[in-house]
């Protein structure tokens, strides 16, 4: 960290002035950290073996570079740091959230507080006013971590959206007929399903690392750095559309086999170069907006040379008191952790769907659907109930759909609204309506319009966590880190009902009315299923 100089002391050895007591103390925190973060670091090993994260090895050596590379800004005190409480400060709110990811089985917060483990470590060996300059590889960090689940899928879900029709919009420039129906691209001889992978998320993960980076290194305004660091999103989601495109012209031209092996890879690693040349690209545009007439090389600061004297500053780390708590704190948790038990989640009873009453009021349901095994890989659930109702004066049936999962802490259910567009069908209208229980109690579901075409249905859907239901994503993983705090449980499910607008030629009165029975079959087949509900998806 920096070769500051101690006042004189009567400790001695590896308490005191030792030469090595710094770091002696420096690497029991680190070990202790490694081993009380534990849960962090096997989410991120995790994380990083799906091919969007695979970019997050590098990040902890980025930031590491980064930070050797300021340090060079920042010559040796020769006057002693007495600003080391926002450092301790950092590492008691770091170590508490370490403890609560752990216990309630949270890798992700474990893993954010082995970030703010890391800045309180460089607050407590330079001091505030020196140590908070180094903010910049600190925050770094943050893009090794992945994003939750809900944000992931809605984020993956607008991206496979834009990118489609920017796709599309490309091979008709280039003269290609094609036709989108959602995210499935229609070239007549074959059909491309813009898919999860080719949402553009494996390019603008690292993309983003990249660009931050780059905004740091540029020597200039802010605006500049900010416009560096913003366009990697449109970069991306261009240049991915691109490569849509150019897969959408080779099936053309040359037939689907020419997409696999060698030649799909060489395209992804082609599209990513392209992104870092225009960012590049952008970095020399901006220049004319100086007034200095720097040159390219001149504002980004590439110089990487003398990194290994400055990582040998790291032997001059002084043993203080704040150095001596942080390894003794780390090491001491650390060892606590090696008796707690490992996190196993509090099952609730519950029958499963293979019981799930087929007389539902006046509506019989029909067998029991079993989805296709990519399907169910996807949807991951621990147990789900696909089931068409039908009641004899009702011409038009209500699919019925519950998906539970014992255990959400690491994943999200799969909402409509990321699915159905997916799958071709475009939400026309989405809301949220106010439903009533059984027992009476108010709850608010997601009531969506969706269409294909001219076909048209009418969607209701909503989460249940653990005896309340709710309409947003975000209340329902809220409730369910509260519930996993309070009694141990993380099981969460989804219930979904569909129903068809039949077409009714004429004028548009009799299509309101074709869409007023829609929402009145689903009420009634929603109040119907309700009732033994909670068998199936237990409450408190």
């Amino acid at each position: 960290m920096s070769n500051i100089s101690s006042p004189p002391s009567r400790r001695s050895g590896f308490f005191g002035t030792h030469p090595l007591a710094g770091p002696f103390w420096l690497c029991l925190a680190v070990l202790g950290a490694a081993v009380f973060f534990r849960d962090g670091l096997f989410t991120l090993v995790a994380a990083w073996g799906v091919p969007e994260y695979s970019h997050g090895p590098l990040i902890p050596i980025l930031s590491g570079i980064l930070f050797l590379r300021q340090l060079k800004d920042h010559p040796p005190r020769t006057t002693p740091v007495t600003d080391r409480g926002p450092g301790v400060a950092l590492l008691m709110l770091a170590l508490m959230l370490g403890a609560a990811g752990s216990l309630i089985g949270i890798g992700d917060i474990v893993a954010y507080g082995l970030i703010l483990w890391t800045g309180a470590m460089l607050l407590i060996g330079f001091g505030w006013r020196q140590g908070r300059a180094f903010w910049p590889p600190v925050l770094h960090l943050v893009y090794m971590l992945p994003l939750p689940a809900v944000l992931y899928y809605g984020l993956s879900t607008t991206l496979q959206g834009v990118s489609s029709e920017l796709g599309v919009w490309f091979l008709r420039l280039i003269q290609v007929p094609v036709f989108l129906d959602g995210n499935i691209i229609d070239l007549g001889v074959i059909k491309l399903h813009v898919a999860e992978a080719c949402s553009g998320l494996r390019y603008l993960f690292p993309i983003l690392s990249f660009s931050y980076i780059f905004a740091v290194l540029y020597r200039g305004p802010v605006w500049h750095k900010a416009v560096l660091l913003v366009s990697a999103v449109p970069i991306t989601v261009v240049m991915n559309s691109v490569r849509i495109a150019i897969a959408g012209w080779i099936v053309d031209r040359w037939g689907p086999a020419h997409l696999e092996g060698f030649t799909h890879f060489f395209e992804g690693w082609v599209i990513f170069l392209a992104c870092v040349a225009i960012l590049f690209a952008l970095a020399w545009a901006l220049l004319f907006f100086r007034r200095d007439h720097m040159r390219l090389s001149q504002a980004l600061d590439v110089d990487m040379g003398g990194l290994v004297p400055q990582a040998l500053r790291l032997r001059d780390v002084p043993a203080s008191g704040a150095m001596m708590l942080a390894a003794g704190l780390s090491l001491g948790l650390a060892t606590a952790w090696a008796f707690v038990p490992p996190h196993q989640p509090v099952l609730a009873s519950r029958e499963p769907f293979a019981l799930f009453p087929t007389a539902l009021d006046d509506w019989q349901a029909g067998p029991p659907r079993a989805f296709d095994p990519a399907i169910e890989r996807v949807l991951a659930a621990d147990d789900y109930h696909s089931v068409a109702l039908t009641r004899p004066d009702e011409p038009v049936s209500v699919d019925l759909f519950i998906a539970w999962y014992k255990d959400q802490m690491t994943g999200g259910a799969h909402s409509p609204e990321v699915c159905l567009p997916g799958a071709g069908w475009e939400i026309a209208a989405l809301d949220q309506i106010a439903a009533t229980g059984p027992d009476g109690a108010p709850f608010m579901l997601n009531r969506a319009l969706i269409q294909n075409g001219a076909d048209r249905m009418l969607v209701y859907y909503w989460f249940e966590q653990q005896g309340r239901r709710t309409a947003s994503g975000f209340s329902a993983k809220l409730q369910l880190m509260l519930g996993k705090i309070t009694n141990g449980r993380s099981d969460s499910a989804l219930v979904r009902l569909i129903t068809a607008i039949p077409r009714t030629p004429g004028d548009v009165g009799a299509g309101e009315a074709a869409l007023a029975a829609a929402e009145a079959r689903l009420q009634d087949a929603m109040s119907a299923t309700l009732g033994p509900l909670p068998r199936f998806v237990p409450g408190l």
